[in-house]
């Protein structure tokens, strides 16, 4: 298993990016699954629904499932899981990418829009290895890719995605 990260600031366009990159990679044959952190407390499961008030009685696991869909709740004991114990949870693939966790030690593409006036992060995370813009900004030495050429990020993602563990 492979794994690339996504970072930059919100509304950059990590999501987008991600979105645009999955069929490109899968036209290789790949088997591509995906992580995305949240700073935004979430829940797949509404009030009222059964598995809602199974998980409210206190069950440790709640799968819900339809056709070929299925989803599993679980209420963690820790406040947040790290990125590796998350990785263990995941059915086999050969890439997983992975948006947000930006202080995960993974290699990352930094998703930098000057426009947005908030500053960059890849001058103090070594494990930045690019930066995708819709700008040409001065990065250093790092490759600075096309924002609107998922197609080329795609190519950098398959040579420097990181094997995994």
């Amino acid at each position: 298993m492979r794994l690339m990260g996504f970072i930059g600031s919100s509304g950059s366009g990590k999501t987008t990016l991600v979105e645009q990159l999955v069929p490109i990679l899968k036209q290789d044959g790949l088997r591509v699954s995906a992580i995305k952190h949240t700073h935004h407390a979430f829940d797949l499961d509404r009030p009222g629904k059964d598995s809602y008030r199974y998980r409210e009685a206190g069950v440790e696991e709640v799968m819900l499932v339809a056709g070929s869909r299925w989803a599993l709740l679980r209420e963690a004991a820790e406040d947040e899981l790290t990125l590796p114990a998350l990785l263990q949870r995941m059915a086999p693939a050969d890439l997983i990418l992975i948006e947000g966790f930006k202080l995960a030690e993974i290699p990352k593409i930094e998703i930098y829009r000057p426009s947005l006036g908030k500053p960059p992060f890849y001058p103090h995370d070594p494990s930045i290895l690019a930066v995708a813009s819709d700008e040409t900004p001065d990065i250093g030495t790092r490759p600075l890719l096309p924002l609107n050429a998922p197609d080329e990020i795609a190519r950098f993602v398959r040579a420097h995605a990181a094997e995994w563990p």
